[in-house]
């Protein structure tokens, strides 16, 4: 019998920029699904602006480590001004995902050799910031992010993202982040279309 594998994501961003609780979401989202889960931030400087690191794994079965994730099966990026900054890179495998919030393709970001290891419906760049920006009036990727990375990954529903998100948050805020989410997951499910019929 093949044991049950724990699916990991990290989560880069910039203080400010919701990134403890895109990993908080998410882990709402795979607990809502019937996984267990966890989620929590890499303690070091709070200011704004400053790199900040976050972690999710959920699994079938309880989840007994609370190491950082070395190792992720999924990375998002929500600031691409940190992709030369950091080695946000280190431990993501040529079989994983990447999610990086940008208007620009890879080549543009300076990652077109990088990016060409992966298989092409699993590395993307998608503009969750500008998303944001339309439905919430800020550019704020967090939660647009996440429906991006339900539909590259296929790991969890849509409608669980959406359910934690207006969980989290309320009124207006809600609503529009779960837009946000769900046009990013549109966009992203299109792009991934068109890397289908290629």
């Amino acid at each position: 019998m093949e044991a049950a594998r724990t699916f990991e994501v990290r989560i880069h961003g910039r203080g400010g920029q919701g990134v403890v609780t895109a990993a908080e979401l998410l882990s709402i989202a795979a607990f809502d699904e019937g996984h267990h889960a966890q989620a929590f931030p890499s303690f070091g400087s709070e200011r704004m602006g400053a790199p900040v690191v976050a972690f999710c794994r959920f699994s079938e079965w309880p989840i007994r480590t609370r190491e950082p994730v070395a190792e992720p099966d999924a990375l998002i990026v929500q600031d691409p001004t940190l992709l030369h900054q950091v080695d946000l890179f280190n431990g993501l495998g040529s079989d994983g995902y990447l999610l990086i919030n940008s208007g620009r393709g890879f080549a543009e970001l300076g990652l077109e050799e990088f990016a060409a290891g992966f298989r092409p419906e699993r590395a993307l760049t998608v503009p969750a910031g500008e998303i944001a920006r339309r439905r919430l009036g800020k550019p704020l990727p967090n939660a647009a992010l996440l429906g991006g990375f339900a539909a590259l990954s296929g790991q969890l529903k849509l409608d669980s993202v959406l359910a934690a998100i207006r969980e989290r948050f309320h009124g207006a805020a809600g609503e529009g982040n779960a837009a946000a989410a769900e046009d990013c997951y549109v966009q992203v499910a299109r792009r991934l279309g068109s890397v289908a019929r290629a």
